[in-house]
């Protein structure tokens, strides 16, 4: 069977969906470890790339309703680009207050979020911010979390990518 076509039957399935919200559980839940069993206190840029990350999930129960409708499959692959840019960048961000510090560009004191949905106040334990932004308090194989999530979520966006070219090109099976 051609890849492309592959990866679009793939697409349009439930498990293809799962698979993505999988990944983003274990995310989360590895975040959480590192926050509660760790005692690595999260900073500001962290809460809001753990809300990006969850937008991920979003998009991937989005897309998990209804695979083989091209709307909401669409939908959720929309979701999953905008989110996983989003992320993206604000662990770029995250990564310059680490290696390229400076007086005049530091990351908030505290998190912002809409009136509508103050996450920081309704669930503390996961939303509150305490930690420093330019503070390196972990490192894997000589990265730094943040760098680490640059990685994650360029990665999310080059699955994003070829799973949208199987799209197009795996509509027939050769």
């Amino acid at each position: 069977m051609h890849t492309m076509h592959f990866l679009y039957t793939f697409s349009k399935s439930r498990l293809s969906w799962f698979l993505l919200f999988a990944f983003v559980i274990f995310f989360e839940a590895a975040a959480l470890f590192f926050q509660h069993v760790m005692k690595l206190d999260p900073c500001v840029m962290c809460i809001y790339e753990r809300v990006a990350m969850m937008g991920i999930g979003f998009a991937a129960l989005l897309g998990m309703i209804a695979p083989q409708n091209a709307i909401i499959r669409w939908s959720g692959l929309a979701a999953w680009g905008y989110t996983a840019y989003s992320g993206l960048a604000l662990a770029q961000e995250h990564v310059g207050y680490q290696f390229n510090p400076s007086p005049f560009a530091t990351c908030d004191l505290f998190v912002t979020f809409p009136d509508w949905a103050p996450l920081n106040k309704w669930v503390p334990w996961m939303f509150e911010a305490n930690g420093d932004c330019a503070k390196v308090v972990w490192q894997f194989l000589g990265q730094s979390m943040p760098q680490w999530l640059v990685i994650i979520f360029a990665a999310n966006l080059a699955a994003l990518a070829i799973i949208v070219v199987a799209q197009f090109l795996g509509t027939k099976e050769d």
